[in-house]
Formats: structure tokens, C-alpha cells, sequence
């Protein structure tokens, strides 16, 4: 990883050197670079459809206003692509609302959750001894306890005071998994030259964990990150399809097959598009984890049997 900035020239420009390698093999990497394609694209497909904050859409209806069966049934039509729920709703426009409630507490959960974890971890490893016997068994009261069982109670808690609200109090309870990243990365880097230099000149233990050692373990942090915001849509999508998580007037993809789980049998479009729209950014975001896990670390590179035969 980048080395201190206060290193001289020709190390800095190794450094960046290799941070200009590290972008390469992610985009280098076709699966990765499609799958970061199309999650953004989900997101901006939604914001461009039905618009968000003061940013107006090209789809003219809403995801609140119930509009005249244009089908028997609520079936898709032109009018309505998605086809209507049971009171008349358009289905497009709840769907494209869900995305953009789901992705906005995914990105809460992760960041909250990342800053958290990366704290604890960076000082559990940093300082080691009864800071980390202590940081570390509150770390394993918290992973015993199934996640879906705190996002229940933190939901019960939040739901009603908003989405940022409840994004952000899921995230300060799902840093467990960076915490212990970070600190087995910290474990390691505090012994290294870099980190005695910077002892024997004087540099305070926050300068050294933070100026230091960090910007050398930010590739477990991006990475794991990742990973976290995957295991977030799943999250908030099934916490919302039990009750706990968004909450009416507000729309949630979880929530919309929660409402309509009666009518799989005679109106499964209302299952297929929500089902589509949580599966596909959750296997997105996994598989910008793994290309960013191979570019911080080519050594993880998946086997390539046709690759090996022809070095061969």
C-alpha cells in the first residue's frame, strides 16, 4: 500500500506508481469493471426515471398517487411497465423509489460502519495489550448476536424518525467484520521500519495510526467496505419485509414484495421486478469486493487454468 507522505520524492512516486497499478488491474478486470457499471447505472437509471430532492424525472407519474386500473389485474401495460399494485399505484415508480431508498442506506450502513470499524480495529491493533482484550471481546459480544436481530430492535427503534436516521444507527452496529480486518492488519504493520521511524521522530501515536499505518491498510478497508455494503442491501431489504426497517409513506424493495407477497400466485411481475432490483446491485457491489481484492492484491487472483496451460 501508499507509504507516508513524508517520504522522499522517489518514494512518493513509487507509491504512486503503485496506486496507478492498483487502478489498472481493477480496470483491467472486465467483471469488475461491468459490475461497478451496473450499479451505478441502476442508481442513475432511477434518478433520471422519477428523479430525486430538487432533480425532477422524466416519468410522469409518482410512486403515492393511485391511478385507474389501465389492466384487469394491475398487469403491465405502456402506461404502466411495471403494472399497479392493488390500489391502483404504479408499480415503475415505486420500484425506481426503492432503489433509491435502499441504495441510500446501503451507503449509509457502509460508510458509518467502515469509519466505526476502522477506528476500533486501527487502535485494537495499534496499541494491542488490555485496549485490545477490551475493544475486541465488545467486538465479539456484538458478532454473536445475529445481525438480523439488532437491525430488528435498531429498526423498531429508528423506523419511524426517517431513513437517514435508520441507515446511520444500522451502520454504528455492523462494523464488526472491519473491525477485525483492521486490526489484523494493524497487528502486522506496526511492526514494520516505516512505523519505528516515525517513533524515533517524535510523531504522536495518532499521527502514527492515522498518517502512517492507515494509508497502508486502506486496501483491507476499501475492500472489506465493499463487501459490507453488499451484506447492507440484503439487510435493510429483509428488515423491511418483516416491518422494521423503511416504513410508509416512504417505499422500500423489501417492503413491496412484503405487501404483495399474496399475490405471487396470480401477479408474480409484482415479485420479479423488487426481487430483480435486490439481487442485482447485492451481486454487483460482491464482485467490485473481489476485482478491488485482486487489484490491491494480485496474489488472490482467481486461478486460470487456460492461463496456467499456456505459461506452461
Amino acid at each position: 500500500m501508499a507509504e507516508p507522505t513524508n517520504l522522499p520524492v522517489e518514494e512518493r512516486i513509487k507509491s504512486e506508481n503503485q496506486w496507478t497499478l492498483i487502478l489498472k488491474r481493477f480496470v483491467t478486470n472486465p467483471l469488475a469493471m461491468g459490475s461497478l457499471i451496473v450499479f451505478i447505472g441502476i442508481w442513475v437509471f432511477s434518478v433520471v426515471m422519477v428523479g430525486l430532492g430538487p432533480i425532477s424525472g422524466i416519468w410522469e407519474l409518482n410512486h403515492r398517487t393511485p391511478y385507474p386500473q389501465a389492466a384487469p389485474n394491475g398487469a403491465p401495460t405502456l402506461e404502466h411497465p411495471f403494472g399497479q399494485d392493488t390500489i391502483g399505484q404504479d408499480y415503475f415508480a415505486m420500484t425506481m423509489r426503492g432503489i433509491q431508498n435502499s441504495y441510500l442506506v446501503m451507503l449509509l450502513i457502509g460508510g458509518v460502519g467502515t469509519v466505526i470499524g476502522t477506528v476500533i480495529g486501527a487502535v485494537a491493533g495499534y496499541f494491542r495489550g488490555w485496549i485490545d482484550a477490551l475493544l475486541m471481546r465488545i467486538t465479539d459480544v456484538f458478532i454473536v448476536i445475529p445481525a438480523l436481530v439488532i437491525g430488528a430492535v435498531v429498526g423498531r427503534i429508528s423506523g419511524d424518525m426517517g431513513i437517514w436516521v435508520l441507515g446511520t444507527l444500522l451502520g454504528a452496529f455492523l462494523w464488526m467484520s472491519i473491525a477485525r480486518l483492521v486490526r489484523g492488519e494493524f497487528l502486522t504493520l506496526r511492526e514494520r521500519e516505516f512505523v519505528d521511524a516515525a517513533r524515533v521522530a517524535g510523531a504522536s501515536d495518532a499521527r502514527i495510526i492515522f498518517k502512517h499505518i492507515l494509508p497502508n491498510a486502506v486496501g483491507v478497508v476499501i475492500v472489506a467496505s465493499s463487501l459490507l455494503m453488499a451484506a447492507a442491501i440484503l439487510t435493510e431489504t429483509g428488515l423491511s419485509y418483516l416491518g422494521y426497517g423503511i416504513r410508509p409513506p416512504e417505499v422500500s424493495l423489501g417492503r413491496l414484495i412484503s405487501d404483495n407477497q399474496t399475490a405471487f400466485a396470480n401477479r408474480p411481475w409484482l415479485y420479479w421486478w423488487p426481487a430483480l432490483f435486490i439481487v442485482t446491485p447485492a451481486l454487483a457491489v460482491n464482485f467490485v469486493g473481489d476485482g478491488l481484492r485482486e487489484a490491491f492484491d494480485p496474489r488472490q487472483k482467481r486461478f486460470n487454468r487456460r492461463r496456467t496451460r499456456e505459461q506452461s
